[in-house]
C-alpha cells in the first residue's frame, strides 16, 4: 500500500517541526507549508492524501483553504486545527467541507484516529453548503476538542510532560546527556518547579532504571531522625525504636536516592552522608555491622549552596561530592509556550480523577493564564487547575473558576502600554530587530503573542 502524504498548514515552525517529525514515525510522508498561499503552491504542484490546517494563518485563515479546495474541485480531506476559543469558526469549517476539527494543543491519539477516519476509503466525502443545502450538523459529542497535553515527544506517562519552550528543551538535553552516567546531580530550582519530575526522568533513563527510586524530602525529617531515615536503625537504638528499620539507602541500593531539599540536613547528617557517599558503605543507627551500599545520588535544592558553604551550613566537601553536574530548573513564567500546555495536561489529570470531561479553558481563562507571573510555577497551577475543575459547570473553565487569577487579570496593565501608535509601532520594530526577526521570540518579548503581532504587522505596513 502507498505511503499515505500529509500536508501541514501551521505557521508556528517549531509545532509544525514537531507533528512533522511525530507523524512521519507513524508511517506517513509529510510536507508542511506556513502559509495558505505556499499550501497552494505545493497542492498545484505535488498534492497531497490529506490536509492538517492551522485555522489562523498570516495571510488567510483555513476556511479560506477550503473555499479555494471547492474552487479548484480538489477532494481532499481537511482536518481544521483550532484553539479552544475558535470551536464556533471550526464548527462553519465542517459546513464548508472540513470534515472534522481538532482542538489545540492536540491530542496525540485522537489526531492518528482522525486522520485514520479521513483517510478511510469507504468515507464519504462532505460537500461544502450551498445557499440551497441543508446545513452541516453541528459535530457530535465524540468530536469534541480533547483537553490532553499536546507534547508527542515529552509526554512519558499519565504523570510527565516536558513542555516545548527553548528553556525545557535545553533542560530535557542536559538529562538525556547525564542520564545515563554515574555522576551525581544536583538539581537547582525554585520551589514548585518539577524538581522530582527531573529526578524520576534521569533515573528512567539511566541504567538503573529497573532498580530502585527512593525520594527523601530533607526538608520534612525531624533532625534527630534523619540518620533513621537514611540508613535505617536496629531495634531498641533510641526511644521509640520498636524493631529494626530499613533506610532508604538501603531501600534504594542498585538504584537511585532522591534528596530533596539537601540543605536542610543538619551538619551533623551531612557528616554521615558525606561518609556514606565515599565508602559506599552504611551502618544503621544502633548497630555494628556495615552494609556496602551502591546508590546514584541525586539531590534538590532551593537554596543557593554557596552562600550556605560561605555561612558555615553546609560542608563544602559534601557540596562537591553531590555536585558533579548541575541543572537549573527554568521557573513557568519564563517558559511561555509552556503554560497553556501544562494547563491542559493538569486538566486532563483532574478530569481523570474526578471523572469529568471539561473540554478546556475558554479564551479569557486562557489569557488569564499566559498573563499570570505564577510565583508558586507548576505545582500553584496544578492546584488552581484542580480546583477550576471541581468548580466548572460548563464545558470551559472561564475566569469565575479561576478566582486566584482574576484578581491579577484585573490590575494587569495592558500588553504593551504605549503613548501612541508610532512608539508602539518602532517597539515592535526594536523586538523584531533583537530577535533577528524571529516572530515568536518577538511577540514573546512584547507580551502578545503571535495572532496578535500578524495583526500589528499589517497595521503598522511593517515589512520582514
Amino acid at each position: 500500500m502507498a505511503m499515505k502524504s500529509i500536508l501541514i498548514v501551521e505557521d508556528d515552525i517549531t509545532y509544525s517541526m514537531m507533528l512533522k517529525t511525530w507523524l512521519g514515525k507513524k508511517g506517513f510522508q509529510v510536507s508542511s507549508a506556513s502559509s495558505i498561499a505556499r499550501a497552494q503552491k505545493h497542492l498545484e504542484s505535488e498534492g497531497a492524501d490529506l490536509i492538517l490546517s492551522d485555522l489562523r494563518l498570516p495571510d488567510h485563515d483555513g476556511i479560506d483553504l477550503l473555499k479555494w479546495l471547492g474552487e479548484q474541485e480538489l477532494s481532499i480531506p481537511l482536518i481544521i486545527m483550532t484553539g479552544y476559543a475558535d470551536i464556533q469558526s471550526a464548527v462553519q469549517a465542517m459546513k464548508l467541507g472540513a470534515c472534522d476539527y481538532v482542538a489545540k494543543p492536540v491530542n496525540p491519539d485522537e489526531l492518528l484516529k482522525k486522520i485514520g477516519e479521513a483517510l478511510d476509503p469507504a468515507r464519504e466525502m462532505p460537500r461544502p453548503a450551498t445557499a440551497h443545502a441543508a446545513p452541516h450538523n453541528h459535530p457530535t459529542e465524540t468530536s469534541q476538542p480533547s483537553a490532553a497535553p499536546a507534547s508527542t515527544q515529552g509526554y512519558t506517562g499519565s504523570d510527565f510532560l516536558e513542555g516545548e519552550s527553548d528553556a525545557a528543551k535545553q533542560l530535557y538535553n542536559y538529562v538525556k546527556l547525564v542520564a545515563p552516567t554515574s555522576m551525581s546531580v544536583l538539581i537547582n530550582g525554585a520551589s514548585g518547579t518539577g524538581k522530582e519530575y527531573v529526578a524520576h526522568r534521569i533515573h528512567q533513563l539511566s541504567k538503573r532504571a529497573a532498580q530502585p527510586f527512593v525520594a527523601i524530602d530533607c526538608g520534612s525529617i525531624p533532625k534527630e531522625l534523619a540518620a533513621s531515615e537514611f540508613f535505617g536503625h536496629v531495634k531498641g537504638a533510641f526511644t521509640g525504636a520498636l524493631s529494626d528499620k530499613t533506610g532508604a539507602f538501603v531501600a534504594a541500593n542498585g538504584g537511585t536516592i532522591f534528596l530533596d531539599e539537601i540543605g536542610n540536613l543538619s551538619y551533623e547528617v551531612q557528616v554521615q552522608l558525606l561518609r556514606a557517599l565515599q565508602e559506599r558503605k552504611i551502618r544503621p543507627v544502633g548497630s555494628n555491622k556495615e552494609i556496602q551500599v551502591d546508590v546514584r545520588l541525586v539531590s534538590a535544592t532551593n537554596e543557593n549552596l554557596e552562600q550556605a558553604i560561605e555561612k558555615g551550613t553546609f560542608r563544602e566537601d559534601l557540596y562537591h561530592r553531590i555536585n558533579e553536574f548541575t541543572l537549573r530548573m527554568p521557573q513557568l513564567k519564563d517558559r511561555h509556550e509552556d503554560i497553556l500546555l501544562f494547563a491542559n495536561f493538569f486538566l486532563d489529570q483532574a478530569n481523570r480523577e474526578m471523572d469529568k470531561h471539561l473540554i478546556g479553558f475558554d479564551e479569557k481563562a486562557s489569557r488569564a493564564l499566559q498573563e499570570y507571573h505564577w510565583p508558586g510555577n507548576l505545582r500553584q497551577m496544578k492546584n488552581i487547575v484542580r480546583r477550576a475543575t471541581l468548580l466548572a459547570q460548563g464545558k470551559f473553565i472561564t475566569l469565575n473558576e479561576l478566582t486566584d487569577l482574576q484578581q491579577a487579570a484585573a490590575s494587569a496593565p495592558a500588553t504593551m502600554p504605549l503613548r501612541n501608535e508610532e512608539a508602539e509601532k518602532q517597539h515592535i520594530i526594536d523586538a523584531l530587530r533583537q530577535t533577528g526577526n524571529n516572530k515568536s521570540r518577538a511577540a514573546q518579548l512584547l507580551g502578545i503573542d503571535r495572532k496578535t503581532l500578524y495583526n500589528k504587522l499589517k497595521l503598522y505596513d511593517i515589512e520582514n
